[in-house]
């Protein structure tokens, strides 16, 4: 047998997570090792030449459902086919984006036509912003009519590319916790441990069963538990009360650490603009959707949703 790898060591190496390697595992991408007498995931020189793939093209930004696509047929004529694919929707949004700035400009040039000197020109420009929706949209507006009518068009396009923000509330419960653990503990103990006491569980709020918590560099994985668990059921984990709160919600629809970084950073930008601020007081948390495979298969993805908690900016 090849020389085996374990999964913490693949981990380090190439800067992806335990939780995103078992995401490549249950899209069927790659395939990992494991023995009756140890828990953890290992890793072949096939899987890691594989994953060594993946990894390149999801810097590409090719969508797990063409990578599965590529692997799954012989022949470059799939991969010449998601590629030149990828440099139309490049060219495309290039496309829009100057076409956007050729916009802006013009916008600009005719607000520049103000004389911001005379006091008279300040009231002309807040009745001009307060108008501007219905001169856009008037046959007699000075500028292009037809330009703003793109104009929406332009930025609609590009706005369908930014994950939508909500804002969602999620209630105090029950929950028992792993505690902090490694990404091998999490996924080999603790999960072979959940697996067999699942049976304890009812479904949480959001259709979620439970949350991928940030510990001090660690993992933590929460699990709701029906009213009735002790302290014995739950043994040798501890039954730990989630606070819930206001969290600002996103959905990555390729649920690895590439797409779910850009996620993040979505979600950041958007507090930013707002009266929120994080919470730092909660853990960030995810969670993966695992439906069944009917519907998994019909979506060539699982879902991953994040949730940043948030505080308003006047409760610091």
């Amino acid at each position: 047998m090849s020389h085996l790898v374990k999964i913490r060591e693949i981990s380090i190496k190439y800067d992806v997570s335990a939780r995103t390697l078992r995401y490549y595992e249950d899209m069927g991408l790659i395939e990992s090792i494991r023995s009756d007498d140890y828990a953890y995931r290992l890793y072949d020189e096939a899987a890691i030449k594989r994953l060594e793939q993946i990894l390149i093209l999801r810097r590409l930004n090719i969508s797990i459902k063409d990578i599965k696509r590529i692997f799954s047929t012989a022949g470059s004529e799939v991969v010449l086919d998601v590629l030149g694919k990828k440099v139309d929707h490049i060219d495309e949004e290039v496309s829009l984006l100057h076409e956007l700035k050729s916009i802006v400009l013009e916008f600009i040039a005719q607000i520049k036509g103000l004389d911001f000197e005379k006091a008279t020109d300040v009231k002309l420009l807040y009745e001009k912003a307060k108008d501007i929706e219905a001169q856009i949209t008037n046959t007699d507006y000075n500028g292009n009519s037809a330009m703003a009518e793109r104009f929406f068009e332009v930025t609609e396009k590009l706005n369908d590319k930014v994950p939508d923000i909500m804002i969602v509330r999620i209630p105090k419960f029950r929950a028992v916790t792993s505690g902090a653990m490694s990404y091998e503990d999490i996924f080999g103990k603790f999960q072979l441990w959940q697996e067999a006491h699942n049976d304890f569980y009812k479904p949480i709020i959001f259709d979620a069963p439970d949350f991928l918590c940030d510990n001090n560099g660690n993992l933590e994985w929460i699990w709701r538990i029906k009213d009735e668990i002790t302290a014995a059921d739950t043994a040798p984990y501890e039954i730990m009360e989630h606070p819930g709160g206001l969290y600002a919600s996103a959905v990555s629809i390729d649920g690895d650490d590439e797409s779910g970084n850009k996620v993040l950073q979505k979600i950041q930008k958007w507090i930013e603009k707002t009266n929120f601020v994080i919470d730092d007081s909660r853990a960030t948390s995810v969670h993966m959707i695992y439906t069944d495979d009917e519907i998994r298969k019909g979506l060539g993805y699982h879902q991953l949703n994040f949730y940043a908690p948030i505080k308003l900016k006047n409760d610091l």
